[in-house]
């Protein structure tokens, strides 16, 4: 029987290390995550104690620096995309999206946020004791990041945050928001960041309970009303914040990416297994040549799939990777991840069309994953933008 690994090809940067790596998460998750994850999707919600689970190997850590209960000594990219590949292997989308979710979060401050938020934001959230949000999207502006309309207005040694926020994973939970604002004019040099805390005077929230999928990761609307933040809560500088936005982006995509092709494997795997035990016409329906050739094209685009997200894991390394790539790469996984759910389910018949196995979960998030961390559309005309300016044109 066929399982996600053997149709996996092999990658000659990953070492024992990775390998090793890949067995803790996959113990992690056949344990504390799998047994439970249609009971999270029906409640809507995921525990408390999964953080603290999480904690204990290694997860939320990673990549993270030591002086702040961080791991992060050898460590690379490849560990971070089996992290996004094991977690997304329970067939629930919405574990990694709200469980990781500090991981889009998180690195602004990290890299550009001062020393105090440093000590009183990272250590805390790594531990599993606090949690942290990505605030970006605003209901009238969706992927277009350069036309943000929240606002912050300096007072003194104080901001003044007006306007909202939607379609925050986690947002629900956490206790702090990497939050885009506009401190100055038009456009993307009038953007900065700032750390806003969730229980603030002013802020507020409601649930986005109604979705497609993702249904046990926790979806918010964010109100900010004259909201006083700290002048030594902005990340970074004043109309600088577009830098930092742009480069969390590629680390979501690459995540993103890597979550998505896992996705479409975990398709083939049960199909496969499917197509197997079933009988249909006097012979296992995996004997019907027209079967046969839905999983030669699921394992063309899966491969083709991979090949891409690693050698873009090979560029990030050597310092070569170009940001058309990460845009491409994310409009290659999630399109490969829609037709192998759509395959899966036509396989499948009647038993994808039921609640409760991974690939009809699986078919139900292909939109969220087209659309967040920029829509398929978004991502071809960045591609095509760049492609133009290194031409010249």
């Amino acid at each position: 029987m066929l399982t996600r690994d053997d149709i996996r090809l092999p990658c000659p940067h990953q070492t024992e290390n990775h390998q090793q790596w890949r067995a803790s998460l996959r113990k992690f998750v056949s344990t504390h995550v799998t047994p439970f994850v249609e009971q999270w999707e029906e409640a809507c919600e995921l525990p408390p104690d999964l953080w603290a689970k999480a904690c204990d190997v290694g997860l939320l850590q990673l990549g993270y620096p030591e002086q702040y209960g961080g791991i992060l000594q050898d460590t690379d990219l490849y560990h971070m995309t089996i992290a996004a590949e094991e977690l997304s292997a329970c067939g629930a989308g919405g574990v990694y999206a709200t469980l990781l979710v500090h991981g889009i979060a998180l690195p602004p401050i990290v890299h550009y946020g001062c020393d105090q938020l440093k000590n009183e934001v990272i250590a805390p959230v790594l531990a599993g004791r606090r949690h942290i949000s990505l605030a970006i999207t605003e209901p009238g502006g969706g992927s277009d990041v350069a036309r943000l309309s929240t606002t912050a207005q300096s007072r003194g040694d104080h901001y003044v945050v007006n306007g909202s926020k939607t379609f925050i994973t986690g947002g629900m939970r956490a206790d702090w928001f990497t939050t885009a604002v506009r401190t100055g004019g038009e456009g993307v040099g009038g953007l900065s960041l700032l750390l806003i805390n969730a229980d603030a005077e002013g802020v507020s929230r409601t649930a986005l309970d109604k979705k497609q999928g993702w249904w046990c990761s926790d979806t918010a609307t964010l109100y900010f009303d004259n909201v006083k933040v700290p002048k030594h809560q902005l990340i970074g500088e004043e109309n600088g914040g577009f830098l930092p936005i742009v480069h969390n982006f590629n680390n979501e995509r690459l995540a993103l990416s890597a979550s998505a092709l896992e996705a479409a494997r975990v398709c083939f795997e049960d199909a496969w297994a499917w197509a197997n035990d079933r009988n249909t016409f006097g012979k296992p329906l995996i004997k019907h040549q027209v079967i046969g050739h839905k999983f030669a094209e699921m394992l063309r685009q899966i491969n083709a799939t991979q090949g891409y997200l690693d050698s873009c894991l090979w560029a990030i390394t050597q310092g070569q990777c170009q940001p058309s790539d990460m845009a491409l790469l994310k409009v290659q996984a999630t399109q490969t991840m829609e037709f192998c759910a759509r395959e899966a389910l036509q396989i499948l018949g009647g038993a994808g069309f039921l609640r409760g196995c991974r690939a009809e979960r699986i078919y139900r998030e292909v939109r969220v994953n087209a659309i967040g961390g920029g829509s398929e559309e978004i991502m071809r005309d960045l591609a095509w933008r760049q492609l133009m300016a290194r031409s010249g044109n």
